[in-house]
């Protein structure tokens, strides 16, 4: 971990607990699952700094999205007194981006869309490195990774393999990175996060019948419930494994989703876990929780928007879309 002490945090603290209000609550996700349209729900977002979504398409609201991220990211970057931080946050989109590479060679026009400018690298840089082989402008991490799953697919012709293998090497530089943090509460978030990958793939393997050695090379390493533990979960049971961890109600509800009932209230209850984990940053006056829990908020912000404008555009009532919301940072 960095020296930085946590009174380095005072500003950027205060600066964050002043806007976390301007943050897309309970109460304007509600305004919004009650809203007669998509038109009408895209203005509640304008109450939160996001630009006039009405009559916007698919396309133009995910453009909306990532400028959002993209200008959140790059004023933490100069606020933030450790700056891997937000790096730690870029290396989502840095494996977004070798994923779309490495499963689309010879991109066309509309699958370089699919990539993400919030990573550490540009598109266009990565792209060019990709194509050329030539990867000095690349994280090491990154491109050892790329590389790897690059000869995956052309091994094996299987995606899934290839995209498990960058999923591996995401989490390891995720988490290689938060333990650089003068706080151990981000690497606690990191692996909570890891945890909740193979609690997911596990129910996922089991509930699709699939064969353990899927499940074996799914499983991403440096949890707080050991991989040794979670590859028993064939002859133990999902709950069984999970016993007495933060996860406890979430392997429950995976251990229905295994007998045959529906993976949404699984699925949320994952997602509603890594929340509740961040909300504890809230008893934090300043430091760098507040930082990290404000970041994962933000994103958590935009997933929320997405999912009621994309429900409000097909249809779903108030009460379905309801049933679909995680639980609110703020």
């Amino acid at each position: 971990m960095s020296k930085v002490k946590s009174t380095e945090y005072l500003f950027l603290s205060t600066y964050i607990r002043a806007r976390e209000n301007s943050l897309l609550g309970e109460k304007r996700l509600e305004q919004m699952a009650e809203a007669a349209d998509f038109d009408e729900a895209a203005k509640v977002l304008t109450e939160c700094g996001f630009p006039d979504l009405t009559g916007a398409s698919d396309a133009q609201m995910e453009e909306a999205f990532a400028a959002r991220r993209a200008a959140f990211l790059d004023e933490f970057e100069k606020l933030c007194p450790e700056k891997q931080i937000v790096t730690a946050c870029r290396l989502k989109y840095d494996y977004h981006n070798a994923k779309v590479l490495v499963k689309g060679e010879g991109m066309s026009a509309e699958q370089e869309r699919l990539l993400s400018a919030c990573g550490r690298v540009s598109p266009e840089v990565l792209l060019e490195a990709y194509e050329q082989d030539s990867w000095q402008a690349v994280p090491e991490d990154l491109a050892a990774a790329i590389r790897s799953a690059r000869t995956t697919l052309a091994r094996t012709s299987n995606p899934q393999l290839s995209d498990m293998e960058l999923d591996r090497a995401y989490f390891a530089a995720w988490l290689a990175m938060a333990e650089t943090v003068s706080t151990g509460f981000f690497a606690g978030y990191v692996r909570l996060a890891i945890d909740v990958a193979n609690l997911r793939s596990a129910v996922r393997c089991i509930r699709g019948r699939m064969d353990e050695g899927l499940l074996r090379t799914a499983l991403i390493p440096g949890g707080n419930v050991p991989v040794e533990s979670v590859r028993r979960v064939y002859a133990e049971g999902v709950t069984a494994v999970f016993a007495d961890r933060a996860l406890e109600k979430c392997a429950e509800l995976g251990q229905q989703a295994v007998e045959g009932a529906p993976l949404a209230a699984f699925e949320r209850a994952c997602d509603n876990a890594l929340t509740v984990y961040m909300q504890s940053a809230k008893r934090v006056s300043f430091g760098p929780e507040v930082a990290v829990a404000y970041l994962a908020g933000l994103e958590a912000e935009i997933t929320a928007a997405r999912m009621v404008l994309q429900g409000k555009r097909g249809g779903l009532s108030p009460d379905a879309l309801r049933e679909r919301l995680r639980v609110s940072y703020v």
